[in-house]
């Protein structure tokens, strides 16, 4: 068996498999989210309706869901190492492939490989968990959660890169940096405590499917997950649906809309990590309280319909409407708090689950990633119905209140028997 730690110590080789999965994951989101700029092109091109468009975003995020629990598997069976490696390889060979589909057909099917990106988050929980104890856990897979910021990098670096040469070009250019991505991480990391000792003693080489997917008959999982639902799937949705959002609302181009999406992509990224620290100081429950109960106030004012009172235009008419200004704090808001409650999800599993890192975490990721895919069509299809551009908040407004209650009733239950919770409640 692996040494145990105290808790405040890591395993050797700790910082590197960290410092160097969360640069991969940053690499794998920027082309996860790639068409949240080049399908706006895409959107023109094709004269796709926005349900369509809403379906070419939401793909990549599909399949990058579905695979997570089984990647997490792989990855508790395999090691992060090979698996990671191969995710990356495989993500880049379909954006490779995606700059000659000509075709909406094609570009959904090569949006399927692409997704596979997405699907090294739950290879990386499983893989940095192993050399943390803990009391630690929350800190380093907040910092590994920053890798969400590669929503940013392609927001501001891709526009540029579409005007100049074509939205094909991105695509090239994405698939290269994954490859080269996946070289350095192969040729700079080593494997987990666990694959190593495996390897020295022989022992404890693989436990039955059975006894992975135990964990997921336990309710209490698929409440993180629907947590996960929002905190992650709404983020997602919203760093694909932004730029679109922008444009048809403020009519801003492609490249401001893409500085101001990313204006949301960066604090919903980076402050994961400060999510995780107040994660171990303070309990996830805190964390998760204040995340919900700020994003159900933003969503609520950035869900009011933007239309005159029944009142007659230029006679007194009373209009409800967020100017930019207004709406680019409001996002920001909502990123922030959103990236605090992405680390205090993820918290818990290592406490709750300590055996089974890969499956339940890669379950709790599949349904958040499920978000991504299933919220931009919904988007999409509520604008095409409504009319009302701010009808996806609507929505994430209801997604909200229903996990802050049912998170609430959970926790009174805990309360009446504290035996139950872990310190991670």
């Amino acid at each position: 068996m692996t040494q145990a730690l105290k808790p405040d110590q890591s395993h050797p080789g700790a910082t590197q498999a960290l410092s160097l999965s969360t640069i991969a994951f940053t690499v794998c989101f920027a082309v996860w989210t790639i068409f949240s700029i080049i399908g706006i092109r895409i959107k023109d091109e094709l004269g796709l309706t926005e349900t369509e468009f809403g379906l070419l975003i939401g793909m990549p995020i599909l399949t990058g869901s579905l695979v997570r629990m089984l990647l997490g598997i792989w990855t508790d069976r395999y090691g992060g190492r090979l698996v990671y490696t191969l995710t990356m390889l495989a993500a880049a060979v379909a954006t490779f492939l995606l700059a000659f589909a000509t075709t909406y057909g094609q570009m959904l099917v090569a949006a399927l490989g692409v997704g596979l990106a997405g699907g090294s988050f739950a290879v990386g929980v499983a893989y940095v968990s192993r050399f943390y104890a803990t009391a630690r856990q929350g800190t380093a897979l907040g910092i590994f959660g920053v890798g969400n910021v590669g929503a940013a990098v392609t927001k501001f670096v891709a526009p540029f890169v579409m005007i100049a040469w074509g939205w094909q070009s991105v695509a090239l250019i994405w698939a290269a940096a994954l490859v080269v991505m996946a070289i350095v991480f192969w040729l700079a990391t080593e494997d987990d405590p666990v694959i190593r000792e495996r390897r020295r003693t022989g022992a404890g080489q693989v436990r039955s499917f059975a006894a992975e997917f135990a964990p997921l008959k336990d309710l209490r999982v698929w409440r993180f997950s629907l947590y996960y639902f929002f905190a992650f799937g709404a983020f997602v949705a919203l760093a694909l649906w932004l730029p679109r959002y922008l444009i048809g609302v403020y009519g801003l181009d492609i490249a401001t809309a893409g500085i101001v999406g990313a204006a949301y992509s960066i604090p919903a990224s980076i402050f994961r990590a400060y999510g995780g620290v107040l994660s171990d100081r303070y309990g996830a429950r805190a964390v998760m309280y204040a995340m919900f109960l700020v994003a159900a106030a933003v969503t609520a004012l950035l869900g009011l319909p933007d239309y005159s009172l029944g009142l007659v235009a230029g006679e007194g008419a009373m209009a409800y409407a967020i100017g930019p200004a207004v709406f680019i704090v409001l996002v920001f808001i909502l990123g922030f708090v959103m990236s605090l409650g992405k680390a205090a999800v993820y918290k818990h599993i290592p406490v709750y689950y300590p055996q089974n890192v890969g499956a339940v975490g890669g379950l709790v990721g599949m349904i958040g990633g499920l978000g991504g895919f299933v919220l931009p069509f919904a988007f999409g299809v509520l604008r095409d119905v409504t009319g009302q551009w701010t009808s996806c908040f609507m929505l994430l407004f209801l997604i909200v209140a229903a996990s802050l209650a049912w998170m609430h009733l959970a926790i009174r239950n805990i309360e009446r028997a504290p035996a139950l919770a872990p310190a991670a409640e």
